[in-house]
């Protein structure tokens, strides 16, 4: 049987739709009765819906996002293909082991198309899709972390929404990384750069998308923008106050007594439900303490952050990679930790989890578990 190849458009034309704003992608076929309304399964492969905003730069030559700045938030939504064969954690992607050059979307996980919008379609597009049948309701906005392209974190917002089985409206922000493991400091820089720009983004969709349940999801350094943004809205913003369902910081790249000071009692102020997920195996952030000096809030071999207001998760010893930094999507436990506060708004005494104390203050141990 002839290979698939992926649909992914040529790049002049990309770059020219997103010149011209163009129409959303077409509206899904009806969905039955207890079926995701952002996956389909009528081909080869899966295929999952999400939408995004971005404050990078358009690159001409590749069609796509970079790395550099850009002037101001691009819009859109995309496709990306989950395999049949897809594994709970994972991002399928060609191996040069088992001599695979290029995606096929029956293997990988590929962006298969994607269509710009302007800021007005793309919140109409939000609200269609928080209308849809089988949709929750709800939406998530996920911010991803240092070295982090593009496309990765497109296809890491779909791997999540598959294995959670999210049935809101998966959206994704993504700054300017520049997605190199050399790119750490300019990282540094873009992640509060765009600041200002989340928190824009944040406002206009917490007023306009038509979502009642807006759930915030950042990882590593990504929660930097997020709690700064956060941090300015609540301030310049009191009536957004209570706003968001839940603000998820996993793994955060931020300095512990910093983050203890000054970050939460500030987002405790804004936000009723805010978990923070952390370990003392986290090998990036033992690299970053080294950098700074410090004791990230999202390592907890120095011993873990508790903070009134907030409800830590220690999740050690739950990813087996070799860095043991993206748990939060890897690791099955913390998978169905996460899917248990975005469906039912579990608090952690009622996830099962072990009670802990620290400082005087409770924290809960995730332990492993049954595959969600």
């Amino acid at each position: 049987m002839e290979r698939e190849p992926s649909r992914r458009p040529d790049p002049g034309e990309m770059a020219r739709r997103a010149e011209v704003p163009g129409p959303s992608l077409p509206p899904p076929r009806p969905t039955p009765v207890g079926v995701n309304p952002n996956v389909e399964r009528d081909r080869a492969y899966a295929r999952v819906s999400v939408l995004f905003g971005t404050d990078r730069k358009l690159d001409p030559r590749t069609g796509s996002f970079g790395g550099d700045r850009g002037t101001g938030i691009s819009y859109g939504e995309l496709l990306v293909s989950v395999p049949h064969g897809h594994r709970v954690g994972e991002i399928e992607a060609p191996s040069i082991w088992r001599l695979e050059f290029s995606e096929d979307p029956r293997r990988h996980m590929a962006i298969l198309d994607w269509n710009p919008q302007t800021r007005l379609g793309f919140l109409k597009r939000v609200r269609a899709r928080v209308q849809a049948q089988g949709a929750s309701g709800s939406s998530f906005v996920f911010v991803h972390g240092y070295n982090v392209s593009f496309s990765d974190a497109a296809r890491r917002t779909a791997q999540i929404t598959y294995d959670l089985d999210y049935r809101g409206v998966p959206v994704f922000y993504s700054w300017p990384s520049q997605g190199t493991l050399q790119g750490y400091t300019t990282d540094e820089n873009n992640v509060q750069w765009s600041e200002a720009n989340l928190k824009r983004f944040l406002v206009d969709y917490a007023e306009q998308s038509g979502v009642k349940d807006i759930y915030l999801i950042a990882h590593s350094m990504g929660n930097r923008a997020l709690t700064g943004a956060l941090r300015q809205l609540f301030a310049e913003h009191p009536k957004l106050r209570g706003r968001f369902k839940e603000i998820i910081l996993t793994a955060p790249d931020i300095d512990a007594e910093i983050f203890k000071r000054d970050i939460a009692p500030a987002l405790a102020a804004g936000c009723d439900h805010i978990t923070l997920y952390a370990s003392d195996g986290d090998n990036a952030l033992l690299a970053s303490k080294k950098v700074h000096g410090y004791p990230r809030a999202g390592d907890t071999a120095d011993g873990i952050v508790v903070a009134p207001g907030i409800e830590t998760i220690d999740a050690s010893g739950l990813d087996t990679s070799f860095l043991e930094h993206s748990y939060f999507a890897t690791a099955p436990p913390v998978i169905r930790d996460i899917r248990q506060v975005l469906q039912g708004g579990l608090r952690a005494a009622r996830r099962g989890l072990e009670q802990r104390l620290a400082g005087g203050r409770s924290y809960w141990k995730l332990k492993a578990g049954p595959t969600p």
